[in-house]
Order: C-alpha cells, then structure tokens, then sequence
C-alpha cells in the first residue's frame, strides 16, 4: 500500500523526534511540534495506519511510537534532502585534512573525523592497492647483490622489498634497471602489471637478465600478490551513547563484528564514489549487526574508487546529516589523494 503525503509527513516526524529524543513519540507530542496542519485524532489514525503497515511499532506499554527498519527504509528512500553541511564543518574537514603529512595520517585523520563529526563508529579502508597504479618505482643499493625495492602508488601507499640477486652487478646496472621498470610500469594499474612484468624479463639484454629476472618474481610479489587491506576503526565508544532500545539491550555482538576486518572490508569497501549506501538493520547481511546500521561510501581520486568509507551506528541514526558528512568527507580526501 502506497502512503499518501500526510502519512509520510508523519513517519517523518516520529523518525526525527526519536533519532533527537530517544523517546517513543505520541501523536501529542507530534502536533505540538510540527506543522501537520491536522487533528490529534488524525494523527492517530495515520499512526494506526502506519504501525498496521509495519513502519512504526509500539515498544512495551508505552503509549508512543517508534520507527521500524521499514519505517527508517523509507524515510531514507523518501528524503527530500541530505542536510547540507554549515560552512564551518566544511572548513573543520579541509583544515583537518589539509594537514596531513603521508597516506597514514590520511587514513588515521579521516576515521577520526568522521567519529566526530557523526558521533558513530567509522570505519575507513586504506587505498586499495589493487585499485592503484605505479607511481614510481625505486631500487636502492644495499650491496653489490641486494637491492631495496619501493613502489610508491598513485595513492600514496608505499611498500617495500628486499632484492637477493644472483650475482654482482655494478652501480650503473641498476641504473639501467630502474630506469626500464618505470619506463615499462609507471602509470600502470597494478592488476595490469603482470604482462609488463613478463616483458621486462623478454626484452632484457642479455647481461641484465638475471637480475632482472630475480627482481620480476620481487615487482609481482609487490604489485599483485596476497596484499592484505587493512582498515583503521575510531569512536567504538560512541556506541554507548545511546538509549536501552539501541543495539536491542547488547552491544557484544557489533563489538566482535567490529573485531573482524573481513567483516569491516565487506561492509565498506565496496562502495562507488557516486553512490552512497545506506544498510538498515536487518538488511545487513551479517548477523552481528542487525540491530545497526551502516552508511559507506567509496573515495579516490576523481572518479576511481581506491577504498571505502563509512560509519556504523544505531538504527536511530540523523541519516540526512550522516550521509551528508560521509559523503563530503569522502570528496575531500578522494581531492586530497588526486592533489598528492
């Protein structure tokens, strides 16, 4: 059944009364602070028809409402507008971010503002380097048969190599070296590598060969191979902040689903830059957060998406300001990756 404008006005109010009050909401309360232009009683009966449609229920005896994961399902689907941010929380996120001095702090700045900013959970992932290219590759001598490989991404992650190669080989050998693997990989998307790789190996002279060989089995482990993505998680202790009926009386099981990074990545590290997705109790998949919800959304550098964010929280949540915040800050460190 289709609800006409009236009822969803009201559904709307009971969704922003109890996200502010954490109280059930009588039709009492709710003529008394909003504009519905009707009677008590009408309010009433629009209450009954909501809670027979399932978008609002009655929690124990108490005389007030408040909204189902149905009834948050479509206040969200139905928002006529995410809350614009203030220019001073616009200004808080550049200063804050603008900062930051490597990828790290980044990553350890974003999560701490957006446990600020939303009071929630946030979650954000680390660029995903099978989402990055090759910014630049380095070969650093240690010894005449050690090398120090380091690729730095386009997003800023570093990762580093030991090289064992299989002889000698003298300084402008490794000149040459470098200069043939960035000229061969520089710009590359990681993922796209391998052939390029095997290349290097083919085209070698036949003096540089060897090593060259020795140093492809090092690029493929570095740029392809078994990368473990990480997350960094701020504001668990926000998940106290809120009444008995959140998290239904136990916050054990988010907290062990937070514990679980797989869990995490699943979560967040999905999403699209454009998009921004918004899970609702039970419409997550994992059993361990059913009482919460999720909004994440991808960042990275223009359009690509390198990594996830987002926030976890209470189904009683201000979704129009969370999604207004996830995404902005998503924008500011997608420009800050694409600057750097």
């Amino acid at each position: 059944m289709g609800l006409d404008e009236r009822k969803l006005a009201v559904l709307r109010a009971i969704v922003e009364d109890y996200v502010a009050t954490q109280e059930p909401v009588g039709s009492k309360a709710l003529v008394e602070r909003h504009q519905l232009g009707v009677s008590p009683a009408t309010v009433r009966n629009d209450m009954a028809v909501l809670e027979e449609e399932g978008y609002i229920r009655q929690p124990h005896t108490s005389a007030g409402r408040v909204p189902t994961d149905r009834g948050y399902r479509l206040f969200v689907d139905r928002l006529s507008r995410v809350k614009p941010l203030s220019p001073a929380e616009r200004r808080a996120i550049e200063r804050f971010l603008v900062g930051a001095v490597d990828l790290d702090d980044v990553v350890h700045r974003t999560v701490r503002l957006l446990a600020q900013l939303t009071r929630q959970v946030a979650v954000v992932q680390y660029p995903s380097l099978a989402r990055s290219s090759v910014r630049h590759l380095e070969l650093v001598p240690i010894s005449t048969t050690r090398l120090m490989l380091v690729m730095i991404a386009d997003t800023g992650r570093v990762e580093q190599r030991l090289v064992e190669l299989p002889a000698p080989i003298p300084a402008e050998d490794v000149t040459d070296l470098r200069r043939l693997v960035n000229e061969k990989l520089v710009g590359t998307r990681m993922s796209e590598t391998p052939p390029l790789v095997q290349a290097l190996v083919d085209e070698s002279v036949p003096h540089l060969r060897p090593a060259m060989t020795t140093l492809s089995t090092v690029l493929l482990e570095t740029l392809i191979e078994r990368h473990e993505e990480r997350i960094a998680l701020a504001g668990t202790a926000n998940l106290t902040r809120g009444g008995l009926l959140d998290f239904q009386g136990s916050l054990r099981p988010i907290l062990e689903a937070l514990e679980e990074e797989v869990v995490m990545l699943k979560l967040i590290g999905e999403a699209e830059p454009s998009t921004t997705r918004v899970l609702i109790g039970d419409e997550n998949e994992i059993d361990n957060l059913r009482a919460a919800s999720v909004v994440s959304t991808g960042y990275g550098p223009g359009s690509t998406s390198v990594g996830g964010l987002g926030v976890l929280g209470p189904t009683r949540m201000d979704y129009p300001g969370t999604i207004a915040t996830v995404r902005a800050v998503a924008r500011y460190v997608g420009e800050l990756l694409a600057q750097n």
